[in-house]
């Protein structure tokens, strides 16, 4: 029996020739099909199917001009804020026919341009970055393509691309609050590298200003590893905050692990808040209280935005979302102990 795997696969012209029709009728079919009859799709698609022709995305992208993909570029994959917020658009994305592809960062400007560049060299037709902060090379690669190009999990109104987000500084501001409305006053703030991360930049800048409360700030790496050695630095201060401020939940659960580790009750004994509002956030012991981040409303927005630009010309406004507090367990009073 003859391998099925030397066949040689069927392509457009084979597909036209079995229907009868024109090449470019068939390509319509799989690109436009609402320009197409339904009698001549119907005869189109029973040839693809007794063919089992499968259209190539790069043979699609030169009959047609276009590789119908955007690219998105964020700081990692390895946290679910993330994998929500793309999770979301690539839903959304998919319902203008616009696929996604995903480059990482590492959070370094640099790295940011080059795949960018890549980006566009594999046929992206818009791009997604997250953040204000940027290479004047990926600005020059935007405007010497003229390519729709939206910035997320930030907002400015002034910036020089539309930004679809969320106000950091307000978050971080909701946070401290909220500790302050207890009665905390001796406060740890666990947060992330400030080398290029604008969106801590301007959590702890909302942080600023609020003299009844003393901040003791704990750099570390955005992972549940680094939230317990964040912990251990706390524990080992000598004057103890009553409350442990994480700008991200990812710290946060590291904080609560190793809280729970040393035998250190919280809230009774150190109350504990995050930013982000990851979906394990409430099933962490004891749940966490945190700041409602819309990562998945700013997906779907941004898809739209990106997808309209693309198809319709049409450039989108900026777009703020609000933050929420969401009271849960790790936070009390700090007259109730």
């Amino acid at each position: 029996m003859a391998n099925s795997r030397s066949r040689k696969r069927a392509n457009l012209r084979d597909v036209a020739k079995l229907a009868k029709v024109s090449v470019a009728t068939v390509s319509r079919v799989l690109n436009s099909p609402d320009s197409v009859s339904e009698n001549t799709r119907a005869i189109v698609d029973s040839a693809i199917a007794q063919l089992r022709f499968v259209p190539s995305a790069a043979a699609r992208a030169i009959n047609s001009g276009r590789s119908r993909v955007v690219g998105a570029l964020v700081p990692t994959l390895d946290h679910a804020i993330f994998a929500r917020y793309l999770a979301a658009l690539e839903q959304t994305l998919s319902e203008y026919r616009l696929s996604l592809v995903v480059a990482t960062t590492s959070g370094d400007p640099t790295i940011e341009a080059q795949k960018a560049q890549t980006l566009v060299d594999i046929g992206a037709e818009g791009l997604i970055v997250s953040g204000i902060t940027h290479e004047p090379e990926l600005y020059e690669l935007i405007e010497r393509c003229q390519l729709p190009a939206v910035a997320t999990s930030y907002y400015d109104p002034e910036f020089l691309l539309p930004t679809i987000g969320y106000d950091n500084a307000g978050a971080g501001r909701i946070a401290l609050e909220h500790l302050i409305s207890l009665g905390h006053s001796k406060i740890a703030v666990v947060h992330g590298s400030l080398t290029s991360n604008d969106r801590t930049l301007a959590r702890i800048r909302g942080l600023e200003g609020h003299d009844d409360a003393e901040l003791i700030y704990f750099e570390a790496d955005l992972s549940v590893e680094d939230g317990c050695k964040a912990a251990q630095s706390i524990l080992s201060a000598t004057q103890q905050p009553t409350a442990v401020l994480c700008l991200s939940d990812v710290l946060a659960t590291g904080v609560l692990y190793e809280l729970k580790r040393k035998g250190i009750s919280v809230p009774e004994a150190i109350s504990v808040i995050g930013i982000d509002d990851l979906p394990g956030s409430a099933h962490t012991s004891p749940s966490l209280t945190t700041v409602h981040l819309p990562v998945v409303r700013m997906g779907q927005a941004t898809a739209v935005a990106i997808s309209e630009w693309i198809e319709n010309g049409t450039e989108p406004s900026e777009k703020l979302f609000e933050t929420d507090l969401v009271i849960r367990e790790s936070t009390s009073s700090r007259f109730s102990v």
